[in-house]
């Protein structure tokens, strides 16, 4: 019996055979199961460091906009326990304070009244200019922790940072003086750094009491008070566009621009459109320096007859005609409509500066400023730093570069036409003044509900050696550039160059 027990346990193993054909390309379940883990734990980290650079644009690109947005409430939620900072100029000149009584009650003050209105803006009945676009740092406090406890410990706000903008107070005052009881708008800026030195507007209101006159500026719809003409008000460009349709031909005509001739005879006409030059002069034989000094139409007329229309509009676009100006402030659009097939009538309108072009004062201003910067254009801005309340810096801002426009060359032959225009042309006002200045004149014609006029238009730049300043001048319904926007702009420069 021993024996036959251990004769069953002594049986043969059986062997189980395995069909490996089915599985000659599988992973092992273990495997395939790493395999999964590791492309879930790639896609998360993906989606995770595509997380983090959204962050970071928000934080580092964005974060300006958005804390300036008007939509961003956050800011005012601080008005409980910071007292609205300061606005002043480099030299420490003050634009705009927050007074207290003995009772705690807070007053924003702006010792200027009226001069620095639409760009320094308000504070009461909602916020305009740099009261809104710097909202969140004028709430902000960047005090130091001791001081923000004391305040805290005293029951007391805190101030608020402090902006130090880029304006200029005697170049403000100059220009609100300067474009006097006119309608219209100036624009001083600094070609090479984007600094903006002064911004007017007109009509214009005063900010300390607009509380109890709000109603009445608000309800003006036919002067418009409120609205900043500098960078929100559109006007036909007249003349000044000849900057553009030059350009657009030093384009078409690299190599043989220099052999342009026109002999203009005070008018042109295609089909049913005529040019004429102003006080139907006859400007005889020009080239292209005399036609732009003279302000000619009918040559600027042929040159647009001349031009492939796009490339009159790519050229204009390029200045960011129909594009948004690199700015945070409110700014309106310019509008440029010549297209493809548009008659002759259009075109030689548009090359002209009139017909339905339209541009703000600051866009002019960054277009000139443009060509004293030899084709590049810098983004204009207005604040040069923060600070907190007892002077320590928060944050500086550097000239930044927007887009290279145009090259070297073009600009320098632009800069030497409107060179010709001062010294021998339509703003030959501004010459003998110990400076030398670059500019175009306009005369803008428009028609509003059957009510025709003429708006005075002036852009060019000043310098002593190197661009120094450029400006734009328009005086509503203020005839030829000569006779109006010119004598302004000189009121400016002089200040500018000799105080």
């Amino acid at each position: 019996m021993m024996q036959d027990r251990e004769r069953d346990n002594l049986q043969e193993p059986e062997i189980r055979r395995v069909d490996l054909s089915d599985h000659s390309t599988s992973l092992p379940s273990g495997r395939k199961h790493n395999t999964e883990l590791s492309i879930i734990t790639w896609l998360f980290v993906i989606l995770f460091m595509m997380l983090i650079g959204r962050v970071v644009y928000i934080l580092v690109v964005q974060s300006d906009s958005l804390r300036s947005n008007i939509n961003n409430t956050k800011a005012d939620t601080n008005s409980e326990n910071v007292i609205r900072g300061d606005i002043i100029t480099g030299s420490g000149t003050l634009l705009a304070t927050t007074l207290l009584d003995e009772y705690g009650n807070q007053t924003r003050s702006y010792p200027f009244d009226n001069i620095f209105a639409h760009v320094v803006g308000y504070a009461t009945n909602g916020k305009s200019g740099l009261e809104a676009e710097e909202n969140y740092d004028l709430l902000t406090s960047h005090s130091s922790l001791l001081k923000q406890i004391q305040a805290g410990e005293n029951g007391e706000k805190i101030r608020g940072d402090r902006l130090v903008v880029t304006l200029d107070p005697k170049l403000q005052q100059a220009a609100y003086y300067a474009l006097g009881s006119y309608r219209g708008a100036v624009v001083v800026m600094e070609p090479d750094s984007g600094r903006i030195l002064a911004m007017v507007s007109k009509p214009d209101f005063n900010p300390n009491t607009i509380g109890s006159e709000w109603e009445t500026l608000s309800a003006d719809t036919a002067s418009s008070p409120l609205l900043n003409r500098a960078s929100q008000g559109l006007y036909p460009p007249g003349s000044t566009f000849k900057m553009i349709t030059s350009l657009a031909y030093l384009r078409a005509h690299p190599k043989d621009y220099s052999g342009f001739s026109w002999n203009c005879q005070g008018a042109l006409t295609q089909d049913d459109v005529t040019i004429t030059c102003y006080g139907d002069q006859m400007h005889g034989q020009e080239d292209l320096a005399t036609a732009f000094a003279n302000s000619c139409n009918t040559a600027f007329a042929q040159m647009g007859l001349d031009l492939d229309n796009k490339l009159l509009r790519d050229t204009a676009e390029d200045f960011l005609f129909n594009r948004s100006l690199p700015t945070s402030l409110p700014s309106s659009q310019s509008v440029f409509s010549l297209k493809k097939d548009s008659p002759k009538g259009e075109q030689m309108t548009t090359a002209i500066g009139q017909g339905d072009t339209l541009v703000s004062p600051l866009h002019m201003a960054l277009i000139t400023s443009t060509i004293a910067n030899g084709g590049v254009m810098m983004k204009p801005r207005l604040v040069d730093r923060i600070e907190t309340s007892d002077g320590t810096v928060v944050k500086e801002y550097d000239p930044e570069i927007f887009r290279k426009i145009m090259t070297p060359e073009e600009a320098s032959i632009l800069a030497e036409y409107m060179t010709g225009t001062v010294t021998r042309g339509t703003a030959s006002a501004l010459s003998g003044n110990g400076y030398s200045v670059a500019g175009k004149t306009g005369s803008a014609e428009y028609e509003t509900g059957g009510v025709t006029g003429t708006h005075s238009w002036f852009c060019g730049f000043a310098e002593t050696g190197e661009p120094h300043i450029a400006i734009s001048v328009i005086a509503e319904d203020g005839g030829t550039g000569s006779s109006t926007a010119v004598p302004i702009a000189r009121q400016i420069l002089d200040t500018f160059f000799y105080g």
